[in-house]
């Protein structure tokens, strides 16, 4: 499982049918029992680990985001499977963003105006297996790429997904029930 609370505590929320962004202290406390229940099953609450994991045949099953498994199936060469739970999942976006209080804005502006540039999109997209909106470098992309699932889901995937939103001061019953369940 992911060593991330809103990821795995999202993954018990949506086994339950709640949405990802919960803020119902009785579906948490459901979703604690449920991540307690599944926790004899668990070998490690990790993050970047389980690539390594899945590659080497320590781990079977694992939550990952979709640009994980690409890199696992590329260099498993087979044998894994990326699903969708019917349930469904989060949507979720790498992004680039510049800090208000950066020192250096136009150079930030540049940087990001570079790795927006299509060959360029296609060339980072080409090198990390992760997916890319840019509709540019997406046209460089080889077919069976471009029509794989896993990178690029379709609407009907899509359609079961959410985003997940801030929870302002709900997050102390998120970092609450994260707690409890890590310390159990």
């Amino acid at each position: 499982m992911l060593d991330s609370q809103r990821d795995s505590i999202g993954v018990a929320l949506k086994k339950l049918g709640f949405g990802l962004n919960a803020e119902n202290v009785e579906q948490l406390e459901l979703a604690k029992q449920e991540l307690i229940r599944q926790k004899p099953l668990v070998m490690a609450y990790i993050v970047d680990e389980v690539k390594d994991m899945m590659i080497g045949g320590e781990a079977a099953l694992a939550v990952v985001w979709s640009g994980e498994a690409m890199e696992v199936m590329t260099e498993a060469g087979g044998g894994f499977k990326y699903v969708v739970p019917k349930e469904g999942s989060n949507i979720w976006f790498d992004n680039m963003v510049i800090c208000k209080t950066t020192k250096n804005k136009e150079l930030a502006e540049k940087f990001i105006n570079f790795m927006i540039r299509p060959e360029i999109a296609f060339k980072n997209t080409d090198y990390i297996e992760y997916s890319t909106p840019n509709i540019g470098a997406m046209e460089m992309l080889d077919e069976e790429l471009r029509n794989n699932e896993v990178a690029y889901p379709s609407n009907k995937i899509i359609e079961n997904c959410e985003i997940f939103l801030d929870p302002g001061d709900f997050l102390k019953e998120y970092d609450r029930v994260w707690t409890e369940l890590k310390a159990h």
